[in-house]
């Protein structure tokens, strides 16, 4: 049983299903697609609310047994909820945003992200600021509540 690849999905909680999108990544691997998502939303779905999109990291083997870890959804996603925005604009702009989050929101958000595996040695503040950045970059400003 040796190390195969590592292949990175972004899977909706609680709703895989064994579709073209997974099978596409998972079929060369020869792993049974209804059996990951079966253990998928199992796991997943006690994590986090039903259709909340997750990215999944899957490491293959070579006897076609696999592991996964479930990450913490897309900044971008949490931000665009944060600010109950469904679609940000088609040219994001500074003086007209299309949405605000408080700096609350954005410290949750970094919380969040925090307990991502691969994010534990990033002090908190380096990942608000990245939180800022995106929503920036997708029209949504940090303000305080007025």
């Amino acid at each position: 049983m040796s190390f195969v690849r590592a292949v990175r999905l972004r899977v909706p909680s609680g709703a895989a299903k064994p579709g073209p999108a997974i099978g596409q990544a998972l079929g060369p691997l020869g792993i049974n697609m209804a059996q990951f998502c079966k253990e998928f939303n199992e796991k997943s779905e006690s994590l986090y609310e039903k259709e909340t999109p997750l990215r999944v990291e899957l490491r293959a083997m070579s006897d076609r047994s696999y592991t996964f870890e479930i990450r913490s959804p897309p900044t971008a996603w949490l931000v665009k909820k944060a600010a109950g925005v469904t679609k940000g604009p088609n040219s994001p702009s500074v003086d007209n945003p299309s949405g605000y989050i408080t700096p609350e929101a954005v410290y949750n958000i970094a919380l969040i992200k925090q307990a991502d595996d691969n994010r534990w040695h990033l002090p908190l503040e380096g990942i608000a600021r990245s939180v800022i950045g995106t929503a920036r970059s997708i029209g949504i400003q940090v303000r305080e509540e007025k």
